[in-house]
């Protein structure tokens, strides 16, 4: 199993967001703008680079008629320190994030990471399997929280793009905005995807 190919199918090919089309709930929700999004992408990948570590350490040992509690279990303990470890030290992003924070561990990416991958896999291509489902899913937030804050607020990180005499359209910080915008992606993304492959082939 070549790492390079882990890493790039999670980064590209099988991107969670733009591929495979899960994880949606929270990627409309705090995508409003690019520190949420990014705060919100850093969290997934640390809860699964770690939660993939540890089921794969365990694997063995994890009886397989529960095995779907026991990853709940190891996931909720990742996501329980994260949001400790915000709570404590980025109290804006913490409660700007909200509900969305804990219902990582329901995130249907890190649960299907530790079934289709984590469980059948050694530890280092599991946590390259992390690092590359988990920046794909960061990059993808980045671009369309940057996107949204630019055009809904005229801002980016909250300082002013456009001066003064910019009227926001409010469309891309409302839920149907982020819908359109993101459905605008998925059709870019694949379709340089697509573009790539075929010229390889």
């Amino acid at each position: 199993m070549k790492l390079s190919k882990v890493f790039k199918d999670g980064l590209i090919n099988d991107n969670p967001i733009f591929v495979q089309l899960i994880g949606m709930c929270s990627t409309l929700a705090v995508t409003t703008n690019l520190v949420n999004s990014f705060a919100m992408g850093l969290a997934v990948l640390v809860v699964l680079i770690g939660s993939n570590f540890v089921i794969s350490l365990l694997r063995n040992v994890i009886p397989d008629k529960i095995r779907i509690p026991a990853f709940v279990v190891v996931i909720a303990t990742f996501v329980t320190i994260v949001e400790m470890f915000m709570k404590a030290y980025a109290q804006p992003i913490y409660q700007a994030l909200g509900i969305f924070l804990p219902l990582i561990v329901v995130n249907c990416i890190i649960l299907a990471r530790a079934e289709a991958f984590a469980f059948k896999n050694g530890i280092i291509p599991s946590i390259v399997d992390g690092l590359g489902m988990g920046l794909g899913y960061t990059f993808a937030l980045v671009v369309l929280g940057a996107i949204r804050e630019i055009f809904g607020a005229g801002t980016l990180l909250g300082k002013s793009l456009f001066g003064a005499g910019y009227q926001p359209a409010g469309i891309f910080v409302m839920p149907p905005g982020a819908f359109i915008l993101l459905g605008v992606l998925i059709g870019i993304f694949n379709v340089v995807r697509n573009k790539k492959t075929s010229s390889r082939i």
